[in-house]
């Protein structure tokens, strides 16, 4: 699941423990056999150290292009959007597109609609408000004194877009 970009490698994991489960009765049967254990040990021990190999491969592959392709992006914008945010005093939203993570990286219960942002930043109940950077040039003709803050790094081989603080 994980080499298709639009699917979350998080939902396959209820499926680990009921396969551990089957892997060690299968290891089980295959020890109580008499004539072969020996045998039977050795092939064991090659798979579990081939399934280490493979685990350790597959993780540090995945921590390597984590850091090429910049995927904290997301994590340092919502940092840096708070941090701004308190030490300004600012009453802040995020404006959605496909990250379903961007709500907890700025500590947002949710996204808001376009046309509801719109709305609380024309009667002042919003001071920032982090939108794709896609959408920031057709917003900020509908938000009154708006100005580009900061962006968020550009993460490389994501089909998400970047984003972008907007703010009074």
């Amino acid at each position: 699941m994980s080499l298709i970009p639009s699917k979350r490698v998080d939902r396959i994991f209820p499926i680990i423990p009921p396969l551990c489960l089957l892997v060690a009765v299968q290891v089980a049967r295959f020890v109580k056999d008499e004539k072969n254990r020996a045998r039977n040990v050795r092939w064991i021990a090659a798979t579990i150290a081939l399934a280490v190999l493979f685990s350790a491969g597959y993780a540090a592959n995945r921590v390597v292009s984590g850091y090429r392709d910049h995927r904290d992006a997301l994590s340092i914008f919502g940092r840096q959007v708070r941090e701004e945010a308190a030490q300004n005093h600012w009453r802040y939203e995020a404006i959605g597109s496909t990250d379903e993570g961007l709500p907890l990286y700025l500590m947002r219960p949710h996204f808001l609609k376009p046309d509801e942002a719109v709305t609380q930043w024309n009667a002042g109940q919003i001071d920032a408000l982090a939108v794709p950077a896609n959408q920031a040039p057709e917003l900020m003709r509908e938000l009154h004194d708006s100005t580009r803050r900061f962006e968020s790094t550009q993460r490389k081989h994501l089909r998400r877009p970047n984003y972008v603080l907007l703010s009074r």
